[in-house]
């Protein structure tokens, strides 16, 4: 038992260690889980209370949670009974409308492709690090999950996919599922699916025939879709734009660009890899780290002059500048101005 529930907590959180992860989650996605396994029959309080958390934490729609809390509550569940496949099971009792927004986003939507695009479009609404590339370039479609959470993650989005869809679809729901990492259960993930399952595969996602592609959904509605979409691309054009890992590690570094240590070195084991690795992480996603730091410097620099007595000189320590005349040349480089200058300007402001 103890053996399968590291090997959870490893697939749950990504990581083998035992240390504590920066990344985090949103709050609603693990009121989602909870509601799975109180369906499977788990006790939500026990649960909550091995992670160290109660109901009052998840109930903003802003709210994030820890990587590590999610590895608790699922180890918790596979210590108090194991259940092979728990991210599939977790799928087959979730709900449409678990995520009201992009669920009927997608279900709205003419056909599979539109459906399946529109995910990859909104899926930034949900705050989850996670991604879609649709690959109609290849023979059959590819959608390709990616996630820089852990493999439990994309077990539980790609069955999520292939059991709502085949629901939706008007006609022969044709898929295949790909993970690169192994399953509890592979030939169990396939019977449950109705589909082949391949576990160690050199990508994750599912494929699907150009005949799948084109099928009509049930519930197509573009006037309903057209107001949603609305909605949605009001919600995506105040959200950052970056996802994913450059997201996290911008989380991060907010919290600790004054006075903690930003050496790249430092982050990346916090992200439990190399520096090297961070970088070309970040690379894949066309940022790197220095135009992080820079960002967040910019950011914190802005907020100090504006909102804080502290002189010119202690931000420009504090932000892990070692000489003041670094930190000018770098804060009109950001702003235009000196800090001097930006900040009478912000007072004049406040003033009026």
């Amino acid at each position: 038992m103890t053996t399968r529930a590291n090997s959870l907590t490893a697939r749950v959180t990504g990581s083998k260690a035992a240390t504590a992860s920066p990344m985090t989650l949103p709050a609603h996605d693990l009121r989602v889980f909870l509601d799975g396994l109180g369906r499977l029959g788990y006790s939500v309080e026990a649960l909550l209370a091995a992670a160290g958390l109660d109901r009052a934490d998840l109930t903003s729609p802003d709210a994030r949670i820890p990587c590590d809390a999610y590895g608790a509550v699922l180890t918790r569940a596979q210590q108090e009974r194991f259940t092979p496949n728990l991210a599939l099971e977790l799928a087959r009792v979730t709900p449409i409308g678990a995520w009201p927004l992009i669920d009927y986003l997608v279900v709205t939507a003419d056909t599979v492709e539109a459906g399946v695009r529109q995910l990859a479009r909104y899926l930034r609404i949900s705050g989850a690090p996670f991604s879609i590339q649709v690959r109609d370039d290849v023979e059959p479609i590819r959608v390709e999950l990616t996630t820089i959470t852990a493999p439990f993650a994309t077990e539980f989005d790609a069955a999520l996919m292939v059991l709502h869809f085949r629901n939706e679809a008007d006609g022969v729901f044709e898929v295949s599922v790909s993970f690169t990492h192994a399953l509890d259960d592979a030939a169990g993930f396939a019977r449950t699916l109705g589909c082949p399952v391949t576990s160690n595969a050199p990508w994750s996602g599912i494929s699907l025939s150009r005949q799948t592609w084109r099928l009509p959904l049930r519930r197509r509605d573009p006037v309903l879709r057209q107001v949603l979409e609305s909605h949605a691309d009001e919600i995506l054009a105040r959200l950052p734009a970056r996802t994913g890992l450059a997201l996290e590690v911008q989380r991060w570094l907010a919290a600790r660009v004054t006075g903690g240590d930003t050496r790249i070195e430092s982050v990346g084991r916090e992200f439990g890899m190399s520096a090297r690795t961070l970088q070309r992480r970040l690379a894949d996603e066309g940022l790197s780290y220095q135009k992080l730091l820079d960002d967040t410097r910019k950011v914190a620099a802005g907020r100090h002059l504006t909102g804080s007595s502290l002189a010119i000189g202690e931000i420009a320590y504090l932000l892990g500048y070692s000489e003041a005349a670094a930190f000018h040349r770098a804060f009109k480089r950001w702003y235009g101005a000196t800090p001097e200058a930006f900040r009478e300007t912000s007072a004049l402001r406040q003033r009026r």
